[in-house]
């Protein structure tokens, strides 16, 4: 069954940081180029950023989010945001309710704490994607994948290439998402068992002492022992300026365990040809070849 049927209708939404003003013609564009697609938008009472980073409160935006998912009208949820607040509104959500009321729901970057959340609470898997690469620099290829793979079950946006570091095989279900702030979920209700898993890890900034710092404290928390396999996904500033040790090579350095199936993808991140991962999913990868629940493969 197709994730979304044109003349359907969606719902924008900002978990995390408040849009700036300046990004108000980027999400006029997204709603434009939506509607050509057949889809109707609504948005929650506000997206912008009134005090600070802030919008409206880590209660309000918890309350606009169960709004959407009571709402029987709206079909998928898109956040069009980012930054750092996203687990303000954890603690407010119904996740009962939205275990009997499931719904696509799509988001990245800081957006990792609720994608990570909502599979822990409610077992359901969820979508890390910005929709607003749908008028990105690839906006083209967006769409076409975006239309192909959500309108008529091909599989363009959910697969991806990849190299092996070591290893040629491993499976599971993915969890993870942006390294740092998938951390905050640590020692929380929301932080899910590793076992037998596959952690995807992917960064926009940080430095190798950034990113030692963050590898350090999945290795102290016992992560690595546990999971099946590590994505490594793309990891912007790191590769942009040629840092070194590269991300791999610290990877290899701090994790220490050669037996630990290990990819690499410059697909999955932050950059506007980003493809999605589906948190919660069930993954195959074996040899040059991937497999994901439905039976998508390449």
């Amino acid at each position: 069954m197709s994730l979304l049927k044109p003349t359907q209708t969606i719902g924008l939404i900002a978990l995390s940081n408040g849009l700036s003003v300046q990004q108000k013609p980027t999400l006029d564009r997204l709603e434009q180029t939506l509607e050509e697609m057949g889809l109707s938008t609504v948005r929650p009472p506000s997206l912008f950023a009134k005090e600070s980073v802030y919008h409206a409160s880590d209660k309000e935006r918890a309350k606009m989010l169960m709004d959407f998912y009571k709402n029987p009208d709206i079909r998928a949820i898109f956040d069009v945001s980012g930054g750092d607040l996203a687990n303000g509104v954890l603690s407010y959500l119904d996740y009962e309710w939205m275990s009997q009321h499931p719904k696509p729901f799509f988001g990245y970057s800081d957006l990792s704490v609720v994608l990570n959340a909502l599979y822990t609470k409610t077992g359901q898997s969820s979508y890390l994607y910005q929709i607003r690469h749908l008028v990105g620099t690839f906006a083209d290829a967006q769409q076409g994948q975006f239309k192909a793979s959500l309108f008529e079950q091909e599989h363009a946006l959910f697969t991806f290439p990849f190299d092996w570091i070591q290893g040629q095989k491993m499976e599971g279900v993915v969890i993870g998402g942006n390294i740092r702030c998938f951390l905050k979920l640590a020692g929380t209700a929301y932080w899910p068992s590793f076992k037998g898993k596959i952690l995807l890890l992917e960064a926009y900034s940080g430095d190798v002492a950034k990113m030692a710092t963050y590898l350090n404290q999945y290795k102290q928390l016992g992560v690595f022992e546990e999971i099946n396999g590590l994505i490594l996904g793309h990891f912007t500033e790191m590769q942009k300026k040629s840092f070194q040790p590269d991300i791999v090579t610290l990877v290899r350095q701090i994790v220490e365990n050669p037996s630990l199936p290990m990819i690499k993808t410059d697909a999955i991140g932050h950059g506007a040809d980003a493809k999605c991962m589906v948190i919660g999913g069930q993954y195959n990868f074996k040899e040059k070849e991937m497999r994901y629940e439905d039976g998508c493969n390449r």
